[in-house]
């Protein structure tokens, strides 16, 4: 089922209908029931910490799953009559400047990294990483999940290609594919935090490596469910090959992700083991 947007109507005073092309929200309650939800799940995060009752938490959570889906599911049905060219020209615009705030969140933290790595002090044994501190193999599960990424960019732009050309067939085999690498990539990384020899309070490298890693994973998550949304959206028809303004969201939201973990790849994995391999090599020649 195709659906081609239309243009806004409104009536003004004079009951004459005045055309454009730009979308007037309609009041929504959703909203404030969310924020509520997500004030409710705030307060059981603290009940937990403090007295380990986390049924608040539970309930808000669900309560904004539940919120969520009902918004989102207006939007979508919005994007079929209302979402015009100026109007997702302005949408555009809007996840550009949310991609554009997240790397900056990210940039914080590999400030941090890079600022504890390059001159490390004396506290942390004047090395890096750290003294104590075993860092990862990076050509083991890291390498393979910069490859699954990697594939995973690769499909992502395959389905894209797919939409545009209105095969529908292959758009929904590139969307499996991708949900598929996705998966693996979130069980690999849970597999890596299982056998690292370090965590999160382990001085600065612990610190930085679990905040950034985890942030990536979120957004793996994040990702992952935005495309399996997709996925389904594609399946029933909702994109075509000049409206799937929500799919090119998922794929930017995607590409940054992995571009994401190539800088975490070469700074954490393989630039900071390499820094350790330097070091002990040079301890060797000194003992020759």
């Amino acid at each position: 089922m195709n659906y081609t947007p239309v243009s806004t109507v409104i009536t003004t005073d004079n009951n004459k209908h005045n055309y454009h092309t730009f979308h007037l929200v309609q009041p929504s309650i959703w909203p404030i029931i969310t924020a509520i939800s997500a004030g409710l799940m705030a307060f059981g995060a603290v009940q937990y910490m403090h007295y380990s009752i986390g049924i608040y938490f539970i309930l808000g959570f669900i309560h904004v799953i539940l919120c969520l889906i009902g918004w989102w599911r207006d939007v979508i049905q919005e994007s079929f009559y209302d979402h015009t060219e100026v109007v997702q020209r302005g949408l555009r615009l809007g996840f550009i400047l949310f991609i554009v705030s997240e790397v900056m969140f990210f940039f914080g933290f590999f400030w941090a990294f890079l600022h504890s790595s390059v001159s490390p002090t004396a506290f942390i044994g004047c090395q890096w990483p750290p003294v104590g501190i075993e860092p990862f193999n990076p050509w083991s599960v890291p390498l393979l999940n910069t490859l699954i990424l990697l594939l995973s960019g690769a499909s992502i732009t395959w389905v894209h290609h797919a939409i545009v050309a209105g095969n529908r067939s292959q758009s929904h085999f590139g969307f499996l594919v991708t949900i598929f690498l996705a998966i693996f990539f979130t069980m690999l990384q849970l597999v890596e935090y299982r056998e690292a020899m370090f965590g999160i309070s382990d001085g600065v490298f612990g610190s930085c490596f679990f905040l950034m890693t985890g942030f990536h994973g979120f957004h793996v998550v994040i990702g992952t469910i935005f495309i399996i949304v997709c996925a389904f959206r594609g399946f029933y028809g909702h994109f075509t090959t000049t409206h799937h303004l929500g799919f090119e969201a998922a794929a930017w939201y995607w590409h940054f992700v992995d571009v994401v973990w190539l800088f975490l790849f070469v700074l954490i994995y393989w630039w900071g083991g390499l820094q350790l391999a330097n070091e002990s090599a040079f301890l060797e020649t000194l003992k020759i």
